[in-house]
């Protein structure tokens, strides 16, 4: 279904508004979660020379940030929820970007690496297209994106007050 610009907007208003109402649970829930394969599959096919300049896409209150940092690495963290991207700055001592997913503003041929750990899936079908390709012009030559998303049955709509595909 092709959604109008201001369905957009109310996708990216409505799902923010929930993370941002329920930041700090959302802490409590995902704070001790263990992704480092994921940073890992990350690192490992980077071909640039450390440390790496890596873009957490989503970093939400900043615990991969962290991660990425104490590593060594230059971790920049982009996160839409304003409450989130507070959390993230005050974990990480690390510079969060607040931008909305939908309207990215990332500079070119900057990252070494981008980690969209459970973050994409929240871009409708329709944007992401242009959403890859935004992130793809932010990566240096030789860099890499990581996604993941949760499981799913290719179903895209509302969910607990998110909006996910």
């Amino acid at each position: 279904m092709k959604r109008n610009p201001q369905d957009l907007e109310k996708i990216a208003h409505l799902t923010l508004e929930h993370y941002n109402q329920y930041a700090e649970e959302f802490w409590q829930g995902t704070r001790d979660h263990d992704v480092s394969q994921n940073i890992a599959a990350l690192l490992q096919y980077i071909r640039n020379e450390p440390p790496f300049k890596i873009l957490d896409f989503g970093c939400g209150p900043g615990r991969d940030l962290k991660t990425f940092a104490e590593l060594g690495h230059i971790a920049i963290g982009l996160e839409g929820a304003e409450h989130l991207a507070v959390m993230a700055r005050a974990h990480s001592g690390c510079e969060v970007w607040q931008q909305d997913f939908f309207k990215l503003d990332l500079p070119e041929n900057y990252f070494d690496g981008v980690f969209a750990n459970a973050a994409l899936f929240h871009v409708p079908t329709q944007v992401l297209p242009r959403v890859l390709l935004e992130l793809k012009a932010s990566l240096k030559p030789n860099g890499v994106l990581f996604s993941s998303n949760p499981r799913g049955h290719n179903e895209e709509g509302w969910s607990q007050g998110r909006y996910g595909a």
